[in-house]
């Protein structure tokens, strides 16, 4: 220290021991790096404030210039003005020597000119702020000029005053801008000591002009203005003059005397009351997570990396708060083991526990915030109270505030305006109207602090919502709406409004409104998380709003939105859902609504707890984090979505790839997502933020099929697999941009990989019929299986393709699939230990073992999942409801849920538990069904390919066969007397007598009454091998037996009189045959296939047949002689479809080659040509009147026609396109006309009824399965029959 310093310094000690506070200034000295940890420690042991201050004083007499400095420095900003007079004449040069010792970026010159002034040196631990940083010296720079004023503005413990410090470390900026020099004066909330600020200011500056005058001090404001004004605008005209912690307009006016001004403040509207140019900088609330950990991490001398999993909860806790981050910092550097601790007080609101470490003007974290808030006029702190119900990240609309606060909202927008200026609220400007809300820190302080009020504050906004909206629910789709949504039942949770809360949940009104506004998720998370409230009301009720919602969400996610009543009338009879929707379906019907009722649900009982639509496209993988919160799905859409498995709600959604994403999977701790795609990218994405964290080179040639994270976070790597031939499998470190390890075996593309559960062992599938077992560490071949050694020679000159693999829970067994099996092995032996083999018309997709026993799920390309215990080798579970290929199946962690996957575009999630082997049996959809006197009676066959009779609107079986050895193709019922015949593969009509006791089963009183009402039944069967069928039930005699057919018979109808029965086949034949007697007449001529036929209507002797096939032409048959009386080239293309009108005048055709025909039926010319389907016409039908036809094409567009002059009359579902493919959810293929043609009702992918008139639709039935072939109505048109493909019998009649 040079020998002046230190003369002034001894000279001056007896004045500095008696009034300096060692403590506060020793942080700045820290801070400086001039003073030790040990040197602070030894001042601290001293017992009382003057030995402390001659201690610290004993230490720096031992420094050099540099600690001489800090110690002038630390007393300016501690507001010791006078005592910093004293020592300023020996303030020392900084030598260039001592300039490189300083670490805060400035050159000698501006270190002197910041210190001279005042300003604070950097703190202790300091990070930098870039973006902000260049902010506020882009605003200085505008300075340059002329007086003006920089505002930077921002909450408390944001780093105001640290980044307006920084800001001016700059040698360009000071040399160019404000060569005069900087002063800093701290000003803070209290006036009293402003003069005495002033003074200290006004002397520094004239002790620097001239240190030998001595000026009487200013004794008033006034005058410590005008002296002021003279010396920064005579002396120091291009000086910057820093106000630091403003709070008061007054304030500013003190200092408004045409100078240049840069001020930190929370009130941005402070500089409303001055004059000159203004700027201003917002400073954002908190550091983003990696600069958050590196202040912590350079707190407690580690590594960002090293810091514990707390660090990363603290930062996400306080939204990375400046203020809290460096004063919790600045506590474990003292207590290295706290972490946990301060931890919990921040989570517990305790903010008074996190008490200041440095010289910050607050004792502890509350007093910050309070400080804000007393400020407020009294009426307005009550309202800043009320904001203590708000959730955190939530963003509100000043009119819900209005309906709060019972203002006008223009008032409420001027108080909002206040608490945004006051740094006490947020508002976000990128939307219209502007959203509010309060940082974390501020709704825990309120929270905090309002703690013994906060159900009165709920439920004052319980009660304002129903003073408002009254018994209306908002539904208009605005943010003020879209709040009260999703926030009313949280409010009245909080409250604890429980019985508002039941009354608001247990409505279908609610759901309805709110599914449509927001979607079922959130619907589905309510009930979720006030479980435990509702079910002190009651718990069955609950469970099933929370069912309906899990298994219908799906639907809810459709636009245009589905009928919520109709949806929830498929809901069990019992049911509270069921309940609501039928009173609201029957008074709506009372004013024309059209309902339906499926009156046959009894029967039936969903397995899945949660269904799911994430994407318009293919789901290719799905899987759950590590704790079983999350999902995360990936397909055909490019994209990877995140949500919640208790809800589906989405949390994120990534734009992952430019191509399909095939694979997605999350680490060990669920921070990171990594996907691969058909681009040869691998991609590595932050889980909460949706950040692309890491790309890795592409060094794969082919599509990359599938990825995996190791089990456990010790040695984290990333397994990868491709369509490569060998350099297929790698394993990458996820710090290195290149793969660690390349596996080399296979010689075929491999399609999955997976780790053992230990992490030692890399299994992988491949398309080379081999599955291999790699050590992780060494990358070397362990083992390898050769799978295709399990099939046949014929089977492996196929190809044998190893699907996928996956370790038992214990690692003592690998499994693996191909083909149609699954294969059990051991691993220490690599011996086969079991084989499970599935349908040979399925193929295994995905297998994967559950972590907590010994299940093991499959995924069949037949649309199932199944259960097996893969020890016992025995099925134990049947989960159907998907409507394509299952791709994917996998276990939550703890194996209490599983999760499938599908083209079909959903993910079901089953509980395990839950599940079972199916005891339900599935039709096919060939029926047929005869309504009499109010009964229903449906014959068709299983896919067990028994046929079945069923009764009544309960669908109860009457009838079932024994199997047949050919498969059932077509079935019908005879009217006259009740008669059903059968079509089989082998082309036979087979008679063979069989015993009641073998086919009857008995279904109680009711249905014995009726068989015996209506005597017998006579059913016709067509077979795949061409064989037809003529049986009685309920004896079940076997009445005839007809042979002819050589290939599959397609349809079967019984004539009016029951004495015929008229069947065509693949075979291109049609045969009429008198069934009692065995006589055939066949009808030969068509060169394709014959799919249907239709009876003309004729009031001549000899009855007409008319045919059509796939060879595009129409025949005309007379059935008595088997004539040709027409032979008609009618299309292009295939016809699929005829129709005859009511008055037997015309008939219509429809084809592939996209058109519709109508002919007339007495010159068998062509009438019209409909054309304007841009699909294949595959069905269509005459109205009762004859006036219009409807004709439904492939693409779900059904068209309504004139049949006087062919002109089109209205286009149904234009406009209304579904998520489907197509309007219809598939192909329109049946149709029919009510009895007054004013309504039309269509199946495609689901069944639609439309209002002739307008083309509209009245009405939409979502099955649970799809592609409808046909829907059977009742004369009456108030009862529908159908069943979809995964077979399902519908029984719906119409809600009177």
């Amino acid at each position: 220290m040079e020998e002046r310093a230190r003369s002034l310094l001894l000279r001056s000690r007896s004045s500095l021991e008696a009034d300096i506070k060692a403590n506060y200034l020793m942080d700045h000295m820290i801070s400086d790096g001039v003073l030790t940890a040990d040197e602070e420690e030894r001042v601290r042991n001293k017992s009382t404030r003057k030995e402390q201050a001659a201690a610290l004083l004993e230490v720096l007499l031992r420094k050099d210039n540099r600690a001489y400095i800090s110690f002038y420095n630390a007393l300016v900003r501690e507001s010791y003005g006078d005592l910093a007079s004293l020592l300023h004449p020996a303030l020392p040069q900084v030598s260039p020597e001592g300039e490189k010792s300083f670490s805060d970026g400035g050159t000698a010159l501006v270190q002197v000119m910041l210190s001279e002034g005042g300003v604070p040196q950097r703190p202790v631990v300091f990070v930098s702020r870039p973006s902000l940083l260049n902010q506020v010296r882009a605003k200085l720079y505008l300075l340059q000029t002329g007086p003006g004023w920089v505002t930077v503005y921002g909450m408390a413990g944001s780093g105001k005053s640290v980044l307006a410090a920084e800001a001016v470390r700059d040698h360009a900026l000071i040399t160019e801008c404000f060569p005069d020099g900087v002063q800093w004066v701290s000003v803070g909330q209290e006036r009293s000591d402003l003069l005495e600020r002033m003074q200290s200011l006004c002397f520094r500056l004239e002790q620097s002009q001239s240190p030998e005058t001595c000026h009487r001090p200013p004794c008033s404001l006034e005058e410590a203005k005008e002296r002021l004004r003279f010396l920064m605008l005579r002396r120091y005209p291009r000086s910057l003059l820093i106000l630091d912690d403003v709070w008061d307009s007054s304030v500013l006016k003190t200092f408004d005397i045409q100078c240049r001004v840069l001020l930190t403040t929370r009130d941005r509207s402070l500089v409303d009351s001055v004059s000159g140019k203004r700027h201003e900088v917002a400073v954002e609330s908190g550091l983003d997570e990696d600069k958050a950990l590196e202040v912590l991490a350079l707190f407690v001398s580690m590594k960002p990396q090293r810091l514990p999993e707390q660090a990363r909860s603290i930062v996400k806790e306080c939204k990375g708060s400046p203020l809290v981050v460096s004063l919790i910092g600045a506590l474990l550097r003292e207590f290295p083991d706290r972490w946990d601790y301060y931890l919990r007080q921040l989570q517990r609101k305790q903010f008074k526990r996190i008490r200041k470490s440095s010289s910050y003007d607050y004792e502890a974290l509350d007093q910050a915030m309070d400080a804000s808030i007393q400020v407020l006029a009294e009426e307005h702190r009550q309202l800043y109270s009320d904001l203590t119900v708000l959730e955190k990240d939530v963003k509100v609309p000043a009119k819900v505030l209005s309906v709060l606060w019972d203002l006008e909202l223009e008032e409420v927008e001027d108080v909002l305006q206040e608490f945004v200026n006051k740094s006490l609220l947020f508002r976000d400007c990128n939307q219209r109207p502007y959203l509010y809300y309060l940082h974390d820190l501020q709704l825990d302080f309120l929270s905090e602090l309002n703690r013994t009020r906060l159900a009165e504050l709920h439920t004052k906004v319980v009660r304002q919502y129903q003073k408002y909206y009254k018994t209306e629910s908002p539904v208009s789709g605005d943010v003020e709406s879209l709040y009260w949504l999703r926030f009313l039942t949280y409010h009245m949770a909080k409250a604890g409004l429980s019985k508002e809360l039941y009354s608001l949940m247990f409505s279908l009104n609610w759901v309805r409104t709110k599914a449509q506004l927001m979607g079922p998720a959130h619907l589905i998370n309510d009930y979720v998380e006030y479980a435990a409230k509702l079910d002190e009301e009651n718990g069955e009720v609950r469970g099933q709003f929370q069912e309906f919602l899990s298994l219908n969400g799906h639907q809810l996610e459709q636009r245009p939105f589905p009928d919520v009543v109709q949806l929830a009338l498929s809901q069990p009879d019992s049911s509270e859902v069921y309940r609501q929707a039928r009173m609201q379906a029957q008074q709506r019907a009372q004013k024309g609504a059209l309902y339906l009722d499926w009156v046959n649900k009894k029967s039936l009982e969903s397995l899945s707890r949660l269904v799911l639509q994430p994407h318009q496209d293919v789901v290719y993988f799905a899987c759950f984090s590590h704790d079983g919160s999350k999902i995360a799905s990936c397909g055909e859409s490019k994209t990877l979505r995140v949500f919640k498995s208790s809800s589906g709600e989405k949390l994120l959604e990534i734009q992952a790839g430019d191509e399909e994403v095939l694979c997605c999977a999350f680490s060990p701790d669920g921070r990171l997502i990594a996907t691969c795609s058909s681009n040869r990218k691998i991609k590595v994405w932050n889980a909460e933020r949706g950040t692309l964290m890491r790309a890795f080179d592409e060094e794969y040639d082919e599509q990359i099929n599938h990825c995996q994270f190791t089990n456990t976070r010790h040695r984290l790597l990333l397994a990868t697999c491709s369509n490569d031939m060998f350099m297929n499998t790698k394993l990458w470190n996820l710090n290195k941009p290149s793969s660690q390890n390349t596996m080399f075996g296979h010689t075929d593309a491999v399609n999955h990989c997976c780790f053992s559960p230990d992490d030692k062992y890399l299994a992988t599938s491949s398309s080379d019929g081999t599955l291999k077992m790699f050590e992780v560490t060494s990358a070397n071949e362990w083992k390898s299986i050769a799978v295709s050694d399990h099939f046949s020679e014929t089977d492996q000159e196929t190809g044998v393709m190893v699907t996928c693999s996956t370790w038992s829970a214990d690692g003592t067994r690998i499994i693996c699939a191909a083909k149609n099996a699954v294969f059990v092995f051991d691993v220490a032996s690599a011996d086969l230990v079991c084989e499970i083999r599935t349908s040979r018309l399925s193929t295994v997709q995905f297998c994967h073992a559950c972590p907590s026993s010994q299940l093991l799920a499959i995924a069949l390309s037949h649309y199932a999942v199944e259960l097996w215990d893969f020890e016992s080798n025995k099925k134990m579970a049947d989960c159907s409801g998907h409507l394509s290929w299952v791709r994917c199946v996998q276990f939550s962690p703890d194996g209490s849920q599983l999760l499938s996957c599908s083209d079909d575009q959903t993910i079901r999630l089953w509980e395990t538990k839950k599940v079972h082997t199916s005891s339900a049996v599935s039709l096919k959809r060939d029926s047929d069904a005869l309504f009499t006197n109010g009964d229903i009676t449906m014959v068709t066959a299983d896919k067990r390919n028994c046929l079945q009779v069923l009764s009544g609107h309960t669908g109860s079986v009457v009838f079932e066969s024994e199997k047949q050895e050919s498969r059932i193709r077509c079935t019908c019922i005879c009217r006259q007397p009740a008669v059903v015949a059968l079509g089989r593969k082998d082309g036979v009509v087979k008679a063979e007598r069989l015993t009641a006791s073998q086919f009857l089963r008995s279904i109680g009183r009711r249905a014995l009454q009726m068989l015996s009402s209506h005597r017998a039944f006579v059913l016709a069967l067509g077979l795949e091998t061409g064989t037809v069928q003529v049986l009685e039930v309920p004896s079940g005699e076997t009445l005839a037996t007809l042979s002819g057919h050589t290939k599959t018979v397609f349809h079967c109808q019984f004539t009016e009189d029951g004495q015929q029965l008229i069947t065509s086949s693949e075979d291109t034949t049609i045969r009429v045959w008198k069934w009692q007697t065995g006589e055939c007449l066949v009808l030969k001529g068509h060169t394709e296939s014959v799919r249907r036929f239709s009876l003309l209507p004729s009031s001549s002797s000899s009855p007409a047949l008319l045919s059509w096939s796939f060879d595009g032409t129409i025949k005309v048959w007379n059935m008595d002689t088997g004539e040709k009386q027409q032979d008609i080239t009618g299309h292009h293309g295939a016809i699929l479809a005829c129709d005859v009108s009511p008055d037997g005048r015309r008939f219509a055709t429809t084809s592939a080659d996209m058109t519709a025909k109508v002919w007339s039926c007495e010159s068998w010319e062509l009438v019209l040509t409909l054309n304007g389907h841009k699909e294949c016409v595959r069905s269509c039908r005459f109205s009762g009147d004859n006036r219009r036809l409807a004709t439904g094409d492939d693409n779900g567009e059904i068209r309504l026609w004139n049949m006087l002059d062919g002109s089109l009359l209205k286009v149904c579902c234009r406009g209304n396109k579904d998520a489907m493919d197509s309007q219809h959810g598939g192909w329109v293929t049946d149709l029919h006309f009510s009895p007054d043609s004013k309504v039309l009702v269509s199946t495609g992918g689901y069944i639609k009824w439309w209002n002739v008139e307008k083309g509209e639709a009245l009405q939409t039935f979502y099955t649970t399965g799809a592609n409808l072939k046909r829907v059977h109505v009742s004369p009456d048109f108030s009862t529908f029959v159908t069943i979809d493909n995964i077979g399902i019998l519908y029984i719906l009649k119409k809600v009177e």
